[in-house]
């Protein structure tokens, strides 16, 4: 804002002075005010900034948190499904050989329901020729 002043008898037009200086205070004034709402943005902004780098921070936490969470649930999903295998791997074991022993004892029983069927059907032969031979001797006692 370049002014040139006419020019009295005393110096300069005091008229054209104070104008020009009234207009230099006004702009003086206006840029003071552009300047302080511009800090006070700048400060709001850079609160609002550290706020949002609390809240990054925290997150990165908590996605740190639940990362390890996820490590360590997945490491005690891994060792418990171990265990269950390992478990049911015994309970198997533990069936088969409880299958085995009872087939084995049912086979053992069937094998001496057989030897005692063919001793029953031995004696129950031998009876029956027993009562036959009885029934021929008492027809040859009778002529």
């Amino acid at each position: 804002m370049v002014n040139k002043f006419s020019t009295s008898l005393q110096g300069y037009n005091k008229e054209e002075v104070n104008s020009f200086v009234k207009e230099v205070i006004v702009e003086y004034e206006s840029m003071l005010n552009k300047l302080k709402k511009s800090c006070a943005l700048n400060e709001e902004m850079q609160k609002e900034l550290k706020h949002y780098k609390d809240i990054e921070a925290t997150l990165n936490r908590a996605i740190l948190v639940a990362e390890e969470s996820t490590s360590n649930i997945k490491k005690v999903a891994y060792d418990e499904s171990k265990t269950i295998l390992e478990d049911a791997r015994r309970n198997a074991t533990k069936v088969i050989n409880n299958a085995l022993a009872k087939a084995e004892r049912i086979e053992s029983e069937a094998e001496s329901l057989r030897r005692k069927v063919v001793v029953y059907k031995r004696r129950f032969r031998a009876l029956v020729e027993d009562q036959l031979d009885e029934i021929e001797g008492f027809d040859e006692k009778v002529e």
